[in-house]
């Protein structure tokens, strides 16, 4: 190839590249760029009711109950006192998972800036209103 040839095409592609968008986005706050991240509230809605619990909350309640039973008595007695610990540990970590999870929660439906449509699941909405532009992260929206 010549030197001529090896120019041009160099110049070329200075040209283009100089003629070539960053992709960006231009923002109400003035940000200019791109955020892989950020995105638009499109709705919110309330759910209520209760929801499965996972069984995390009985088998720490059933390991803390038994450590806690283990601790009474001696020979047979102190493996009766900690398969009931355990026993009653589940039931109450059960219990208080079902409480914890069944509590208002909200749906916050949020159309990101690369398309993307998410649904975020979150106790509160820490000033959330529809239209406004938030990041997610964590599992959680928040105002951008």
């Amino acid at each position: 190839m010549s030197t001529f040839r090896v120019a041009l095409m160099a110049i070329s592609v200075l040209f283009l590249t100089a003629c070539a968008s960053s992709g960006g986005y231009r923002y109400d706050d003035g940000y200019d760029g791109y955020c892989n991240n950020c995105g638009v509230v499109e709705r919110i809605e309330r759910v209520y009711g209760e929801r499965k619990t996972t069984g995390g909350g009985a088998v720490l309640g059933a390991i803390i109950g038994g450590a806690l039973g283990n601790q009474v008595g001696k020979g047979d007695g102190r493996k009766a006192a900690t398969v009931a610990g355990a026993v009653a540990g589940g039931i109450v970590g059960n219990n208080v998972e079902k409480n914890q999870r069944s509590q208002p929660r909200f749906e916050i439906f949020v159309r990101m800036d690369d398309g993307r449509r998410l649904v975020i699941e979150q106790p509160t909405l820490d000033g959330l209103r529809d239209g406004d532009r938030v990041v997610v992260s964590g599992g959680r929206a928040r105002l951008r």
